[in-house]
């Protein structure tokens, strides 16, 4: 699977029941914090919620940009089994 195709899918399986909260670090190394997010096939829309320094809410990243993702819950290692982990 391409790193673009893992990443959208990460974000495509996202469940339901675990807030989508965390932090996208991008290649360009900037973090961006977010309370929400919405998929096209090529691009992560993120929402912020409060504005950057130059008073953006959402931010569009290609998912070529990623370079991790920082998970904001305290929810336990197995209730993110359906981003595609295993737990052992």
């Amino acid at each position: 699977m391409a790193p673009d195709d893992a990443w959208r899918a990460l974000f495509l399986n996202w469940p339901a029941e675990i807030p989508k909260l965390g932090i996208v670090t991008t290649t360009l190394g900037e973090n961006v914090p977010f309370v929400g997010f919405a998929l096209s096939p090529g691009l992560l829309l993120v929402e912020r919620d409060k504005p950057d320094a130059i008073g953006s809410r959402k931010m569009i990243i290609p998912y070529s940009y990623i370079l991790a993702i920082k998970l904001a819950t305290p929810a336990p290692l197995a209730d993110l089994q359906p981003l595609g982990f295993k737990v052992k």
